[in-house]
């Protein structure tokens, strides 16, 4: 792999090795360089895994926060400085577990930011229980007769809710996972890329084998601003789909909405001007 800017010399990437998450970095950083992004306008946010660790191997800005909290601080981030290129990333379970609730009202706000999503089927950090995407009968030490919940289809309820963008990615597959991301960071707003990426370590069951014999890529003929047929493809689970699945009309986004209310618009937070009259006004009132 030749350097990007976002290169952060000497780090000590705490993976195992061939964890799919190395692949998922490259890829990033090469998506990024190709952009022309800078790393001091790039705003990297995670919560808590060991997909969550990769803001600290990037040179870049970073927002390390709780489990599955990483949407609600990029989207704060964003509107504080519309300037700024924000993507949130982590792993399934943090994202659609932990941080479920908060997935599915991001995709309601359309901020523009990007979600990647590492999907390995399991948590990795805590030793290998069931995620939320585990598949049905999957066996782990805490699930020990296999799990007996329907996996969560993290696109088929961002199509359902309108999430402006909707991909999903296959790690291995370096050329077309880093045409997806470019996509989705390039978007105006809310994009979602779930990417396939195995655990070496605790899922002997979705190996890179496995993911490799049971995905396919969209065809040519497919119409990503067809929504119905976006969802119908979300669906499909026997082999799943790769690519774009869906690409709505573009909106106004959170933050720029949100910038009407505000004084100084949407301009970033620190260039906003503040009434201290009236500021002064509201400190008295407490008796302060």
């Amino acid at each position: 792999m030749s350097e990007t800017p976002f290169d952060l010399k000497d780090a000590a990437i705490a993976w195992c090795p061939g964890c799919g998450n190395f692949g998922i970095l490259n890829v990033l950083k090469n998506s990024l360089a190709e952009l022309e992004i800078a790393p001091e306008k790039l705003v990297m946010v995670s919560g808590i895994g060991q997909a969550a660790k990769i803001p600290q191997y990037l040179k870049c800005n970073f927002f390390n926060g709780l489990h599955g909290r990483s949407l609600p601080a990029a989207s704060a981030i964003k509107a504080a400085n519309p300037e700024l290129t924000v993507i949130a990333e982590s792993g399934d379970g943090c994202m659609y577990g932990e941080g479920g609730n908060h997935f599915i009202h991001s995709i309601r706000r359309d901020p523009d930011i990007t979600c990647l999503v590492h999907n390995n089927m399991i948590y990795g950090l805590t030793k290998g229980q069931a995620s939320p995407t585990s598949l049905t009968g999957f066996r782990t030490p805490v699930q020990v007769n296999g799990v007996i919940s329907e996996p969560f289809n993290p696109l088929a309820v961002a199509i359902a809710l309108n999430a402006s963008f909707v991909a999903r990615a296959y790690v291995k597959n370096t050329e077309q996972t880093q045409e997806t991301l470019k996509q989705a960071i390039g978007h105006r707003g809310f994009a979602l890329v779930d990417i396939f990426q195995p655990c070496v370590t605790f899922n002997q069951l979705n190996t890179y084998d496995w993911f490799q014999e049971n995905t396919y890529y969209l065809k040519d003929d497919h119409d990503p601003t067809d929504r119905a047929a976006a969802f119908a493809r979300a669906l499909e689970t026997e082999k799943y789909p790769l690519g774009v699945f869906y690409r709505g009309p573009e909106r106004e986004p959170f933050e720029a909405a949100l910038g009407e209310h505000l004084p100084g618009g949407a301009e970033p937070l620190y260039r906003r001007k503040f009434d201290r009259e009236r500021l002064v006004k509201l400190w008295e009132s407490f008796g302060i």
